[in-house]
């Protein structure tokens, strides 16, 4: 069959379309991704990624490739942890390897498998300072000057992306996609941001949900977990630095070191292979 292979994989049923561009290159534009993303047209995937080749830094520190995350309105992102999952697990099992080193626009990221069969990533840095998030103006990013409904003193935070979190008491009687929209929106983040919400369940348990840029009531999101983790750290809601993280398509495992960087580990699974057709 002619035309450019794919993977379809997904991790913690966050579902993603992965081309592999190394050799032969791949520049699709807006309305293309659109059509592979969207189910009822293409594929079906809350992303398309690309393995590139890695930069001329990037393949001096090893790098095994260069990842790009597109979201389905074309967007580039710089990270996406439940991407980079599958993306690590399907270099592995091309190297067979059980480490891989994937270049990101948020920089490059540490890939392993475990013995449990989980991949682990080093996601890197979080921030809390407004003009890395990035927020329009100065403001306290503990306690965010933006609210609608049950959704109020959020956390702002970036791992690689924006993220607003705000803690809830009873998780189940929020309806997030009535709420989080506003917030995404807000002119306060000129580059929008991904909302979650969060529950403390223990000591060392949050449950929450993400609605991520564009507008879409993931799953599931790596990313959202670990800045959750820190959040409620940095207000004083837990003091584990291991934390298990439950959203709607399973639990993530989110591990936050003294210098605030993060170490997630998730599920990344195969769902079917095929080719991209003109």
């Amino acid at each position: 069959m002619s035309g450019r292979p794919f993977v379809k994989m997904q991790g913690l049923e966050n579902h993603f379309v992965i081309v592999d561009a190394r050799t032969t290159p791949f520049d699709p534009d807006a309305n293309e991704i659109t059509r592979i993303c969207d189910v009822r047209i293409g594929i079906g995937a809350e992303q398309l990624l690309i393995l590139n080749p890695p930069s001329q830094s990037g393949k001096a520190a090893g790098a095994d490739a260069f990842l790009r995350i597109l979201n389905i309105d074309g967007k580039e992102v710089s990270t996406c942890g439940n991407a980079s999952r599958c993306a690590a697990r399907l270099l592995m099992e091309q190297n067979n390897s059980h480490e891989v080193l994937i270049e990101t626009g948020a920089g490059i990221l540490t890939c392993q498998l475990e013995d449990s069969g989980l991949i682990s990533v080093d996601m890197g840095l979080i921030t809390t300072d407004w003009q890395h998030i990035p927020l329009t103006d100065a403001c306290d990013t503990l306690s965010l000057p933006v609210e609608n409904g049950p959704l109020n003193h959020g956390i702002a935070l970036n791992i690689g992306n924006p993220h607003a979190v705000f803690f809830v008491e009873d998780f189940d009687s929020v309806d997030i996609e009535t709420y989080a929209p506003a917030i995404q929106d807000n002119p306060l983040f000129p580059e929008q941001v991904n909302v979650g919400v969060a529950q403390i369940t223990g000591p060392d348990s949050i449950r929450m949900h993400v609605f991520e840029r564009p507008g879409i009531l993931t799953r599931a999101c790596g990313s959202g977990a670990c800045v959750a983790v820190e959040a409620a750290r940095l207000t004083g809601r837990l003091t584990a630095s291991r934390v298990r993280v439950e959203v709607p398509a399973g639990t993530i495992e989110v591990y936050i070191r003294e210098d605030h960087s993060a170490l997630m580990a998730g599920p990344a699974e195969y769902c079917f292979s095929g080719h991209l057709l003109a």
